[in-house]
């Protein structure tokens, strides 16, 4: 035998040995793709079996040619990952399917993979448990943040991964446990990321092992206790974030030992003390310690902190002055200091790099002026500093930076005037200068700041007349004028701001008539013009408006009130006449006489006593009862009656109302009659009992107040409560309109406008649906998004609804919507303390968002996804939860699943929208998957919902044709579009 054939045998066999390894490795290979493929297959186009396995695109291989790694991230893909073939690949060590849309649960066989050192599935949409990791001992890296895993997580698995170095576990529903000791024991740890993961109890002592620890991120669970001052060992830590937790305590001594840390937030917490120990730090680039408890000084060394850019400590108890070389170093970005008790004057250099977004300092005690600074600093986008005790001048240029959304100088001692800079503030949206000496004429430049939605110039000196360029501004919203000494007539342009919600013009000078062009305004819902010298007739227009509020009292107006207007305000003005107000003389020319005048009313009233007496008898007697059997509530004999509109009804016909007969539905919070008045108005009442009937055997009304106590009194009288605070003070037209409360010991009574479409959700899905045209759809989308927006932004605190659906969506009878239902409405609260947190899960299955779920934790963003389900609804025509779905899929799941490509999105677009239209409908899906965002920072807030649905309005060409001639004309001109 030649010397050279062992050799070559050999070599032959390590080749064949090699070709099947590789042969096995392009199955597994081919198996992902099969699965994968459908999602992205233009990734794939590489993973064909005539290239080798290592130029596949996301493959990697060692010398051997064997693969080591498959990087899938930020790929768009879904479907479920064959774990079997993946793990059967003997070298693979990095596995990253991040940021994706994979779903499904994780099987054992991810077990298999035993020597991955790295394992990303993070930002994706799995469902069910962790498996236990404990197999896969060699892991470095772990990243399943964010991917829908939920039920108890395998903590104890980690002790086994002695070599991890970066853990990411946060944003997944797990159930609700104490902090892991076992990661205490992973002495290798860089980075920790474990926020939003229902972690409780105290952060243990123990954290002070991690000495290689750089970034520690506990923020947004249910940790309490003090911070612990072993954690100022970690000296590497460079990110500290602790935020929206329970923490008490202050900020332990020692922690200026902590000298590489660049990024520090503990906000939303209860921790007291000062910041003395942060004076240390001149590292620090980001300070975020609002809403706390923290008092005594901002350090004078703040001012020094070379690289600091960002400061926020709003709604502590600090005192005393900032420092003035505060932000002068770096490129600084913005300092909120906002709701504390701050005084001396504001540092002049925050802006001197030109890199500052926003000053917010209200609510405090700075004085002085305003430094000539900030008018040059075009990067502003929010100025605010009301609620001081400024003086001074109002520098010309703040009134026009170009990038500014709100300038806020109300409540202070300014002087000035409104310079015609505000010509270049193109996105000037809101202007608060209210309760200011301000002077001077509304410039004729005004209009030039063509986005503002909000002006706000109330109880100043301005003089002269409202130009007449005010009507350029179409988007505006709110004017409130009140209280000036402006005079001239209103300008008849106002007519032409068709957005126009609340108008105040009370407490000046104006003269002349009503303009007609106010009768115009489509959303016009509150008007004061009282006291001003307006004279002549009220314009018959303003009777087309749906307004929850009229006031023009104390003027100099005559002849007739319209009488749709008849529940408005008009005291004062001598020369009107009405027929349905009795305080004011009849519209008649024929004189009455006196002496009979007055034996009608002599007789009126003793019959109107004569009546009470027996009404009073029949009460005390024992009543009736009704159909059932039940008591009716005309056994309640005490009665409050609280209006919130001047009213043309009674108590009694309200009562008297109140029968089987009249029921219209029922609620978690009560039944709803429908009220027919004799005068022709309707009107809907809520009825909630101040106890439970559910609770109790007999179905009987108890009789003492224990009992009412024992059947759950508190919670029926704290949902009416809450209701009526939230709706008394609301006047918007896409909010439902409340007239008045009744209440009894028994009893409470919401005296609301009936609306006779019923709900949003009638006439999508029940057996009252209509065929809604896409026109109507879009109409009921942007009305509802606006009645939120009013909630959440119109008020000094947001008024979180935490119901919203489709059924709390009522319908006026031209389909106009009204947010309905306040129940379970919240109004939070800035200094509020840990036990004012909502922990009880509020709202209607396949609405609640995700995080509300598990951390009960409640804000805009909640009400922001539940209106995203809605549009959705409005664009499919699906119920939030369908059978179609899948087993434990709602609407939003099946949404997602369907965004593969152009034709899978066509197919989920409510048929009876016609084909043209589909698209129109398509811009409104998007708004909604934004508002459904698992994420609620990723959501966007209800007033840029309301800014994208009015750029989203149907083709108004498309629309005229498709109401004139029908889907095929437009397919047949489809080109002239």
């Amino acid at each position: 035998m030649p010397p050279e054939l062992p050799c070559f045998f050999l070599l032959f066999l390590i080749l064949c040995f090699s070709n099947t390894a590789s042969s096995d490795e392009l199955d597994s290979l081919l198996t992902l793709k099969s699965t994968l493929k459908s999602s992205n297959p233009n990734l794939f186009s590489t993973w064909i079996p005539s290239n080798p396995t290592c130029d596949f695109t996301g493959v990697s291989c060692n010398t051997a040619r064997n693969v080591t790694e498959i990087d899938l991230s930020k790929q768009g893909l879904s479907g479920t990952l064959p774990f079997k073939a993946i793990c059967s690949l003997p070298s693979l060590q990095k596995l990253a399917f991040g940021f994706n849309f994979l779903s499904g649960t994780i099987s054992s066989q991810l077990l298999n993979c035993r020597n991955l050192r790295y394992l990303d599935l993070g930002n994706n949409q799995f469902t069910g448990s962790f498996p236990n990791l404990s197999p896969l001992s060699k892991l470095e890296y772990l990243y399943l943040n964010l991917s829908g895993f939920s039920g108890i997580f395998p903590w104890n698995s980690l002790s086994n991964m002695t070599g991890l170095i970066h853990l990411s576990l946060g944003d997944n529903p797990f159930d609700t446990a104490p902090f892991p000791k076992q990661i205490t024991e992973l002495k290798k740890l860089t980075m920790l990321y474990l926020t939003n993961s229902s972690i409780s109890g105290s952060i243990p002592p123990e954290i002070g092992n991690l000495s290689e620890m750089s970034s520690l991120e506990l923020s947004d669970n249910f940790l309490s206790g003090s911070i612990p001052v072993e954690i100022t060992k970690l000296e590497k830590l460079w990110q500290l974030e602790l935020y929206n937790n329970y923490l008490t305590g202050v900020i332990p001594v020692g922690f200026r030992n902590l000298s590489s840390l660049l990024r520090f937030d503990a906000s939303n917490n209860s921790l007291g003390g000062d910041l003395s120990e942060l004076k240390f730090l001149n590292q620090l680039v980001w300070i975020q310690l609002y809403q706390n408890n923290l008092s005594g000084e901002v350090p004078a060394e703040f001012g020094d902190f070379r690289n600091l850019v960002n400061l926020s400590l709003y709604s502590n108890n600090l005192t005393g002055e900032l420092p003035q070389k505060l932000g002068s170093w770096a490129e600084f970005d913005f300092i909120d200091v906002s709701t504390n008790s701050l005084s001396g004057p504001i540092p002049p250099d925050m802006c001197k790099k030109g890199t500052m977004k926003k000053l917010l300092i209200l609510e405090n005690k700075f004085s002085g002026e305003i430094p000539a600074s900030y008018a040059n600093c075009t990067t502003l986008t929010r100025f605010r500093v009301s609620d001081n005790l400024l003086t001074g001048d109002v520098p010309a240029g703040i009134w026009g930076l170009p990038n500014v959304n709100i300038i806020d100088i109300a409540d202070n001692q300014l002087r000035g005037s409104i310079t015609s800079h505000i010509a270049k503030a193109k996105n000037l949206v809101q202007i608060y200068a209210s309760n200011n000496d301000l002077s001077g004429y509304i410039p004729e430049e005004i209009s030039g700041a063509s986005s503002l939605l909000l002006i706000d110039l109330s109880e100043n000196k301005l003089v002269g007349k409202v130009p007449e360029s005010i009507g350029k501004l179409k988007m505006l919203n709110n004017l409130y004028l009140q209280n000036n000494q402006l005079s001239g007539n209103i300008p008849t342009s106002l007519g032409e701001c068709l957005h126009l919600n609340d108008v105040n013009l009370a407490e000046n000078a104006f003269s002349g008539e009503i303009p007609k062009s106010l009768g115009s305004l489509p959303t016009l819902n509150s008007l004061n013009l009282s006291q001003n010298d307006l004279s002549g007739l009220i314009p018959n227009t303003l009777s087309s408006l749906k307004l929850s509020n009229l006031d023009l009292s104390y003027n100099k107006l005559s002849g007739p009130i319209p009488k749709s207007l008849s529940m408005g305000a008009f005291k004062g003005n001598d020369h009107l006449c009405s027929s349905d107000i009795k305080s004011f003389r009849e519209c008649s020319s024929r004189s009455r006489d006196y002496h009979t005048f007055v034996i009608c009313l002599v007789l009126g009233l003793a019959i109107l006593v004569a009546l009470s007496g027996c009404y009073l008898y029949t009460k005390l007697s024992g009543g009736r009862k009704d159909k059932e059997g039940s008591f009716s509530l005309k056994d309640d004999y005490s009665w409050n009656m609280k209006s919130y509109h001047v009213l043309t009804f009674s108590e009694e016909e309200v009562l008297d109302s109140i029968k089987p007969e009249n029921l219209i539905g029922k609620g978690g919070c009560g039944s709803v009659y429908k009220v027919d008045l004799k005068d022709g108005k309707e009107l809907a009442v809520k009825h909630i009992w101040n106890f439970d009937f559910s609770d109790d055997p007999k179905k009987n009304r108890p009789s003492t107040p224990m009992l009412d106590k024992k059947y759950g009194s508190s919670r029926r009288v704290k949902e009416f409560d809450m209701e009526v605070k939230t709706l008394s003070s609301i006047r918007h037209i896409n909010v439902v309109k409340l007239y008045c409360s009744i209440t009894s010991e028994d009893s409470s009574l919401l005296v609301y406008e009936f609306l006779p479409n019923g709900s949003l959700w009638d006439r999508l899905h029940s057996s009252k649906k209509l065929t809604l045209d896409w026109q109507s759809r879009y109409d009921i989308a942007l009305g509802a998004a606006k009645g939120l927006e009013y909630l959440h932004h119109g008020y000094e605190r947001p008024i979180i609804h935490r119901d919203v659906k489709s059924s709390n969506i009522l319908l006026d009878e031209f389909l106009k919507p009204r947010i309905a239902d306040f129940g379970l409405a919240k109004i939070p609260q800035v200094n509020a303390t840990n036990c004012d947190s909502t922990h009880v899960i509020a709202g209607t299955h396949g609405y609640i968002a995700p995080e509300y779920g598990y951390t009960y934790k409640v804000n805009e963003k909640s009400d922001v996804y539940s209106f995203g389900v809605v549009l959705m609804e409005l664009v499919t025509g699906k119920r939030p939860i369908e059978p179609e779905f899948g087993e434990s899929k709602d609407i939003v799941s099946w949404v997602s699943s369907k965004l593969k490509n152009r034709e899978s999105v066509l197919s989920i677009i409510d048929s009876s929208i016609i084909t043209p239209l589909k698209e129109e409908a398509i811009k409104i899906l998007k708004i909604a998957i934004l508002c459904t965002a698992r994420l609620p920072e990723l959501r966007p807030t209800m007033r840029s919902v309301v800014q994208m649905l009015e750029e989203a309005e149907p083709c108004q060409l498309v629309s005229i044709v498709v109401a004139k001639d029908g889907a095929k004309k437009i397919e047949e001109n489809k080109e002239k579009f």
